[in-house]
């Protein structure tokens, strides 16, 4: 991958001629005294995006690391936009170098500025791919939470448009950075061998969503409802879809496919993930996907893989691996196995190690410096969610797909093919890559 340098010939010449121009007493961290670097050595950074996961999780995060600086944000919701522009400029307030965050309520504003090396994308599902594809057609390097896209399109063309252009980007998928659990030791011991060879899986998430029909509700002022909504179908403001200001919990648009894929999108990005993982399945997928014979069942579908092993939605809350030599379980906060002694036995130096992170947002950061791929790279975010969709497309529609993982279209099925995609209200059409 083509190495591309964080900081242009412009902005170090700005930069200098800001310098030159500085008092004689000037706070340390200006030069990157006190252990911070200079200001022309942090990357930096825009937020798309500014609910439960921003606030909670990478704001908090981000504004710790002291090669990071946050110069910009973007929300639909003006009271979510203000607190995180506060955050962050609290967080910044004793940098004498810094002048102040951004707020936007176009992301595309937020995209085009010079200054910003890269973004970090917490919209919902359907606000996802295309942020995506702009932030790396201008050059930044993306975070992106999970599930990555709300269609198998959307996955296949944010591989190209970061591989198109060059670019870093991290899927959400924090558990191959060992948060909540011990994810990679049992991906590790796994594709060790340690249970023989894998004939099932079982991925216990939850089910599919369904159409919105919320009713209208009085929206309050200083909430941009057209662009939340963006390609989505027009309909009437409902607070479950967007509660007003800054909350704590988890908004149910989740629930509803105009938007996302339901429980099974939502928990299933992360579990799924971790079976592609484990099944060395990081490029590829099943080829085959069977619904449950209950028509009205919204778990039970069944994936098969080219290997033989057979994946079904549904079971124990994570994962559950059954071999030739025994079964392991693995969710948050969970590891066991039968025998005990396929977990407690400690990995040899001659058996399988996978990629350390070393915390997924501090990965991703490093990256970027390096040009590395992280460890949830776009296309390993693109795959474990093309796993739920597909899985999602049999419960709908409600009959056997095969799949062609290698070509990203369904083997001899002219109808499952439109079903890829959906369609999209101007003038949010899908960028090229």
């Amino acid at each position: 991958m083509q190495s591309c340098p964080l900081i242009s010939r412009r902005r170090f010449v700005q930069s200098a001629a800001a310098a030159a121009a500085l008092p004689a007493i000037v706070p340390g961290s200006v030069f990157g005294k006190e252990d911070r670097p200079a200001p022309s050595q942090r990357i930096t950074i825009g937020f798309v995006g500014c609910g439960k996961m921003a606030n909670d999780y990478h704001l908090s995060t981000l504004l710790r690391f002291d090669d990071v600086q946050a110069l910009a944000v973007c929300e639909v919701d003006r009271t979510r936009r203000q607190h995180a522009k506060r955050r962050v400029e609290e967080a910044y307030a004793q940098d004498g170098s810094y002048q102040g965050c951004a707020e936007y309520v176009d992301f595309r504003e937020l995209i085009a500025r010079k200054d910003i090396d890269a973004v970090c994308i917490a919209a919902p599902d359907h606000w996802h791919a295309i942020p995506v594809i702009e932030a790396c057609k201008a050059g930044k390097d993306v975070y992106c939470e999970k599930p990555l896209t709300l269609t198998i399109a959307e996955a296949k063309r944010c591989i190209d448009a970061v591989r198109k252009h060059g670019r870093v980007m991290q899927t959400g998928s924090q558990q191959r950075s060992s948060v909540f659990g011990p994810f990679r030791k049992a991906c590790e011991l796994l594709r060790s061998g340690r249970l023989g060879r894998i004939k099932t899986v079982t991925v216990g998430v939850g089910g599919p969503s369904r159409w919105c029909d919320l009713p209208e509700e009085e929206m309050e002022p200083g909430l941009d409802w057209n662009m939340w909504l963006g390609y989505a179908p027009v309909r009437p403001y409902n607070s479950v879809l967007s509660p007003r200001g800054v909350h704590h919990h988890f908004p149910a648009w989740r629930s509803y496919r105009e938007y996302s894929g339901g429980g099974h999108t939502d928990m299933g990005a992360h579990h799924y993930d971790i079976a592609q993982w484990a099944l060395g399945m990081d490029e590829s997928g099943p080829v085959e996907i069977i619904p449950p014979d209950d028509p009205k069942a919204d778990s039970g579908v069944k994936y098969v893989y080219a290997n033989g092993v057979e994946m079904t939605h549904g079971g124990p809350a994570g994962c559950v691996f059954t071999g030739t030599e025994g079964t392991l379980r693995i969710g948050r906060g969970h590891l066991s196995s039968n025998p005990e002694s396929i977990v407690k036995e400690p990995l040899a130096d001659d058996e399988v190690h996978l990629y350390n992170s070393p915390g997924h947002h501090r990965d991703w950061i490093d990256c970027i410096r390096s040009r590395k791929r992280p460890v949830a790279d776009v296309e390993i975010g693109a795959r474990s969610v093309t796993v739920v969709h597909l899985g999602n497309l049999a419960y709908w529609n409600r009959r056997k797909l095969r799949w062609d993982p290698a070509k990203w279209t369904f083997v001899g099925d002219d109808e499952a093919n439109t079903w890829l995609d959906r369609q999209r209200r101007d003038p949010w059409q899908l960028p090229e890559a």
